[in-house]
């Protein structure tokens, strides 16, 4: 009864939020479930009520909580948009029968890399993995140990207990990650490599962002995290540094529209506009990251794409076998 209780008030929750309609002949709400951080997200939708006049009321969460709502709803969506997310979870929403597709105009330019063929998703930013460290602690901790340079390095037994990597049951982030190590070892020595990691891993928070933040606090040494989020920690003067590991991975975060929104027309302008000079590089000034509009320019202090070594990733694969891998994580690491 309890947990009956629990679900019809956070549905009740979403009702009442989403519950914006025009007013006095206003433009009716745009609704965004949104995967990137909330400064992000109020700055972009800021910028598209400017530019448009369609308001903007958003719900921030974790990758997997926004995937599973767009999924359970896809015959009667609470949202418009699904903004932000690897590449793999916008197919998994796709194949679910639960996203409209969409070509925009502006999607002319983006990489192929960067687009679903069926135009249920398109990239706006490149997502990369990394190696985050706390300069201070790990100097504190490891004197005699050089910094890690290569995902193997971040097997050593010494770093038990100051690696934090987040859930890959909930995060995207940490998806690709687990992701990274299958497809550049192959099944067998990559979860050997995983299985062997995870015993050192001192927290394993839902959020992606949490990694980035808990080195940035020195809280712990290491961590694993998008490099554009612990750049962002190290240009606000945190003693941060990060490793960009030989055979990385790159993928980029997405923007879908929800199948049987009563919202289309709005929705495909904020495609539009998530996929312009303007917006890419209003994130980028904002979270560091790599535009994937050719015309747009990442800030000063971001990574370009050319510079890393990344692995040929295979997205659809990481799609298809996502639960799979998931059940296997959840059943063997504890």
């Amino acid at each position: 009864m309890k947990k009956n209780l629990i679900v019809f008030s956070t549905v009740f929750i979403l009702s009442f939020f989403f519950s914006g309609c025009s007013k006095n002949g206003a433009a009716k709400e745009l609704k965004v479930y949104s995967i990137i951080h909330e400064e992000e997200t109020q700055a972009l939708t800021d910028l598209f009520t400017k530019k448009t006049g369609i308001p903007v009321k958003f719900l921030r969460a974790s990758t997997g909580e926004l995937v599973n709502r767009v999924i359970n709803e896809k015959e009667h969506p609470n949202a418009d948009i699904l903004l932000g997310g690897a590449s793999s979870y916008h197919i998994q929403a796709s194949s679910a029968g639960a996203l409209e597709a969409y070509v925009s105009p502006l999607a002319k330019n983006v990489p192929s890399y960067a687009k679903s063929k069926d135009g249920t998703w398109t990239g706006f930013c490149v997502l990369t993995v990394g190696i985050g460290i706390n300069e201070k602690r790990y100097n504190e901790k490891f004197p005699d140990i050089p910094l890690p340079k290569t995902w193997e390095d971040l097997l050593n037994p010494a770093y038990k207990g100051e690696i934090v990597l987040t859930n890959p049951v909930a995060s995207s982030t940490a998806y690709l990650f687990v992701q990274n190590q299958l497809q550049r070892l192959g099944q067998i020595k990559g979860w050997d490599y995983l299985l062997t990691l995870a015993p050192l891993v001192g927290q394993f928070p839902d959020s992606g962002s949490a990694p980035a933040k808990l080195i940035g606090t020195g809280e712990y040494a290491l961590g694993v995290s998008y490099i554009h989020a612990v750049i962002k920690y190290k240009s606000e003067g945190f003693d941060v540094t990060c490793v960009a590991p030989p055979q990385t991975v790159g993928d980029v975060d997405c923007i879908s529209i929800m199948k049987n929104t009563d919202n289309l027309e709005a929705a495909k302008k904020f495609v539009d506009f998530m996929l312009s000079k303007e917006a890419q590089e209003l994130m980028s000034s904002i979270d560091f990251t790599i535009p994937v509009n050719p015309d747009a320019k990442g800030v000063e202090g971001s990574v370009p794409v050319e510079s890393l070594d990344l692995i040929d990733y295979n997205v659809e694969m990481a799609s298809a076998q996502k639960d799979e891998v998931l059940a296997k994580w959840s059943s063997l690491v504890k």
